[in-house]
Formats: structure tokens, sequence, C-alpha cells
């Protein structure tokens, strides 16, 4: 199991992990655009086209971000941070993603992705969101 801080900006996610990829002298390991998606995804409103989906920032000794561009409304800066886990296993994964969500709020269903796997979101009954992603 691997936890991972998730930013989102509203914009200007491009700026931010550049800045931080050179204040910490990481590297980008990873940078989807919203264009990259399958066109059947889901429908992508033209300004995010070119923004960031998803990017990884790799430094130090094992130290990732993970870092996206929000397409959601209601965008709060300040709230734009996410609690990321990666647990290998799928039974494990979802079952740590029910339990988390109990008391709480389901943002995305775990399920299928496109990108392989099941990946869902959450926000736990202190207020903590979560991502929640399996592999397999």
């Amino acid at each position: 199991m691997k936890l991972s801080p998730y930013l989102n900006f509203n914009g200007n996610c491009e700026e931010a992990i550049n800045f931080y990829a050179d204040v910490l002298a990481g590297e980008i390991t990873m940078l989807m655009r919203f264009n990259q998606m399958p066109p059947d995804t889901c429908e992508i409103d033209e300004s995010l086209k070119d923004k960031i989906m998803h990017a990884t920032l790799e430094f130090g000794d094992g130290n990732t971000i993970l870092f996206s561009d929000s397409g959601a409304p209601g965008f709060v800066q300040g709230t734009n941070a996410h609690m990321s886990l990666n647990i290998p296993e799928e039974e494990e994964a979802e079952k740590v993603y029910n339990s988390l969500l109990e008391g709480g709020k389901e943002t995305m269903p775990f399920g299928p992705v496109f990108w392989g796997g099941k990946f869902g979101m959450l926000t736990d009954k202190f207020g903590v969101q979560w991502m929640v992603s399996s592999a397999h």
C-alpha cells in the first residue's frame, strides 16, 4: 500500500508542477492531458482540453506527489488536496474504500477505469478527501 498526496489546481497545474519539480529537484515521470483521454470516456469542456488530467512528480528518497487540473465546478483553493491510496489487490482496495466511505460521501464509485484497474473517490466522515486505486 502506498499513500501519496494528490493536489488539484484550477487551471495552473502545469505551472505548479514545474515549480515543485524545480524546488524539490524532482522529475515529472508521468503527464497526461485531458485531450489524451479516450474520446468515449466522458465529455470534457473545451477549456480543459490542454490542461493536465494527471501528473506524477517524484523526488528525494521515494517521495511522490500527484497533480491534476480540477475539471469540477466549485473548485475551492485550500480544499484541493486528496489522500491517494494505491493498493495493489482489488479486494483489499475495495474493502478500504468502503470502510473510508462509512459515514462519508461518495464522489466517484469504486469501479473500473480506462487507465486500468479500479478507482474511486470519497470524502470521509471527518471531511478528508480520498482517492483509492487498485491495479488489478
